[in-house]
Protein backbone atom coordinates (compact mmCIF):
# COMPACT_ATOMS: atom_id res chain seq x y z
CA UNK A 1 0.00 0.00 0.00
CA UNK A 2 1.00 3.52 -0.74
CA UNK A 3 0.64 6.51 1.88
CA UNK A 4 0.52 10.04 1.45
CA UNK A 5 3.49 10.12 3.14
CA UNK A 6 5.28 8.22 0.66
CA UNK A 7 4.47 10.56 -2.18
CA UNK A 8 5.77 13.89 0.41
CA UNK A 9 8.90 12.14 0.98
CA UNK A 10 9.45 11.88 -2.87
CA UNK A 11 8.41 15.40 -3.15
CA UNK A 12 6.87 14.23 -6.40
CA UNK A 13 2.95 15.48 -5.46
CA UNK A 14 1.00 17.94 -7.91
CA UNK A 15 -1.82 19.05 -6.52
CA UNK A 16 -4.92 16.63 -7.14
CA UNK A 17 -7.48 17.88 -9.64
CA UNK A 18 -11.62 16.72 -9.45
CA UNK A 19 -14.97 17.34 -10.58
CA UNK A 20 -18.65 16.21 -11.18
CA UNK A 21 -19.65 14.35 -14.35
CA UNK A 22 -21.20 17.70 -15.97
CA UNK A 23 -18.15 19.60 -15.23
CA UNK A 24 -19.90 22.16 -13.21
CA UNK A 25 -18.11 21.31 -10.15
CA UNK A 26 -14.12 21.62 -9.67
CA UNK A 27 -12.16 21.37 -7.05
CA UNK A 28 -8.14 21.16 -6.33
CA UNK A 29 -6.51 19.71 -3.21
CA UNK A 30 -2.92 21.29 -2.96
CA UNK A 31 -1.76 18.23 0.02
CA UNK A 32 -1.54 14.48 -0.72
CA UNK A 33 -4.70 12.56 0.78
CA UNK A 34 -4.27 11.40 4.37
CA UNK A 35 -5.98 8.26 3.27
CA UNK A 36 -8.80 6.07 1.66
CA UNK A 37 -11.57 3.43 2.58
CA UNK A 38 -14.04 1.54 1.02
CA UNK A 39 -17.62 1.77 2.93
CA UNK A 40 -20.30 -0.52 2.55
CA UNK A 41 -22.82 0.99 4.63
CA UNK A 42 -26.77 1.19 3.14
CA UNK A 43 -26.44 4.87 2.29
CA UNK A 44 -23.22 4.78 0.48
CA UNK A 45 -25.14 1.92 -1.31
CA UNK A 46 -28.25 3.84 -2.28
CA UNK A 47 -26.40 6.76 -2.97
CA UNK A 48 -23.97 5.49 -5.19
CA UNK A 49 -26.12 2.67 -7.37
CA UNK A 50 -23.33 0.44 -6.01
CA UNK A 51 -21.99 -1.74 -3.17
CA UNK A 52 -19.86 0.33 -2.00
CA UNK A 53 -18.12 4.23 -1.66
CA UNK A 54 -14.73 4.85 -2.12
CA UNK A 55 -13.53 8.16 -0.42
CA UNK A 56 -10.21 9.29 0.58
CA UNK A 57 -9.44 11.84 3.71
CA UNK A 58 -7.92 14.94 2.97
CA UNK A 59 -5.79 17.28 5.10
CA UNK A 60 -7.17 19.57 7.01
CA UNK A 61 -7.98 22.87 4.51
CA UNK A 62 -5.97 21.42 1.33
CA UNK A 63 -9.51 20.87 -0.92
CA UNK A 64 -11.02 23.66 -2.19
CA UNK A 65 -13.69 24.70 -5.11
CA UNK A 66 -12.19 26.15 -8.03
CA UNK A 67 -15.20 26.57 -10.23
CA UNK A 68 -19.20 26.18 -9.46
CA UNK A 69 -19.07 25.95 -5.71
CA UNK A 70 -22.69 27.72 -5.44
CA UNK A 71 -24.07 24.71 -7.56
CA UNK A 72 -22.42 22.38 -4.76
CA UNK A 73 -25.91 21.04 -2.74
CA UNK A 74 -25.10 19.35 0.90
CA UNK A 75 -27.23 16.77 1.89
CA UNK A 76 -27.49 16.88 6.06
CA UNK A 77 -28.68 13.10 6.95
CA UNK A 78 -28.46 13.75 10.65
CA UNK A 79 -26.54 10.57 11.97
CA UNK A 80 -23.56 10.40 9.52
CA UNK A 81 -21.24 13.20 7.40
CA UNK A 82 -23.21 15.48 5.16
CA UNK A 83 -23.10 14.61 1.11
CA UNK A 84 -21.74 17.41 -1.51
CA UNK A 85 -22.92 16.78 -5.01
CA UNK A 86 -23.32 18.82 -7.91
CA UNK A 87 -26.89 19.78 -8.10
CA UNK A 88 -26.75 20.28 -11.89
CA UNK A 89 -25.94 16.77 -12.92
CA UNK A 90 -26.44 14.72 -9.33
CA UNK A 91 -22.21 13.51 -8.50
CA UNK A 92 -21.27 13.19 -5.65
CA UNK A 93 -17.97 14.89 -4.96
CA UNK A 94 -17.09 15.00 -1.32
CA UNK A 95 -18.66 14.58 2.17
CA UNK A 96 -17.96 16.43 5.03
CA UNK A 97 -18.37 15.74 9.22
CA UNK A 98 -21.10 17.75 10.97
CA UNK A 99 -18.84 17.64 14.00
CA UNK A 100 -15.94 18.70 12.86
CA UNK A 101 -15.92 20.68 9.27
CA UNK A 102 -12.20 20.10 9.30
CA UNK A 103 -12.46 16.60 8.23
CA UNK A 104 -13.54 16.53 4.56
CA UNK A 105 -13.38 12.91 2.17
CA UNK A 106 -13.33 13.24 -1.37
CA UNK A 107 -14.99 10.57 -3.55
CA UNK A 108 -12.35 9.33 -5.16
CA UNK A 109 -14.09 8.42 -8.66
CA UNK A 110 -14.50 12.49 -8.74
CA UNK A 111 -10.81 12.66 -9.29
CA UNK A 112 -9.28 13.28 -12.56
CA UNK A 113 -6.05 11.56 -11.35
CA UNK A 114 -4.94 8.91 -9.11
CA UNK A 115 -4.99 9.82 -5.74
CA UNK A 116 -1.88 8.38 -4.41
CA UNK A 117 -3.45 5.92 -2.41
CA UNK A 118 -5.20 2.94 -2.05
CA UNK A 119 -8.33 2.03 0.19
CA UNK A 120 -6.56 0.94 3.46
CA UNK A 121 -9.51 -0.62 4.95
CA UNK A 122 -13.49 -1.20 4.91
CA UNK A 123 -15.87 0.47 6.92
CA UNK A 124 -19.48 -0.48 7.84
CA UNK A 125 -18.79 -4.30 6.42
CA UNK A 126 -21.76 -5.12 8.77
CA UNK A 127 -23.69 -3.35 5.90
CA UNK A 128 -22.26 -5.53 2.77
CA UNK A 129 -25.10 -6.60 0.36
CA UNK A 130 -24.87 -10.57 -0.59
CA UNK A 131 -24.57 -9.88 -4.51
CA UNK A 132 -21.14 -7.52 -3.70
CA UNK A 133 -19.44 -9.21 -0.43
CA UNK A 134 -16.40 -6.98 0.38
CA UNK A 135 -13.50 -8.95 -1.33
CA UNK A 136 -10.99 -10.63 0.70
CA UNK A 137 -7.53 -8.38 0.10
CA UNK A 138 -6.38 -8.17 3.67
CA UNK A 139 -7.26 -4.72 4.66
CA UNK A 140 -8.76 -4.29 8.19
CA UNK A 141 -12.41 -5.06 8.30
CA UNK A 142 -14.93 -2.85 10.27
CA UNK A 143 -18.07 -3.43 11.50
CA UNK A 144 -19.45 -0.25 11.81
CA UNK A 145 -17.36 3.61 10.84
CA UNK A 146 -13.65 2.69 10.24
CA UNK A 147 -11.41 3.98 13.03
CA UNK A 148 -8.33 5.91 11.55
CA UNK A 149 -6.30 5.07 14.70
CA UNK A 150 -6.21 1.05 13.69
CA UNK A 151 -4.83 1.47 10.19
CA UNK A 152 -1.96 1.35 8.91
CA UNK A 153 -1.39 5.23 7.59
CA UNK A 154 2.53 4.62 6.54
CA UNK A 155 3.79 7.48 9.00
Amino acid sequence: MESSEDSKQEGDFSPLTGRCMCGSVRFEIDQPLVGAACCYCKRCQRRTGTGFSASGLTMPGSMRFTEGEETVRIYEPGDGWNKGFCSNCGSQTHTVNPENPDLVAVRLGALDQDPGVRPLGHQFVDYASEWYPVPDDGLPRFPERLDWSQVDLGT
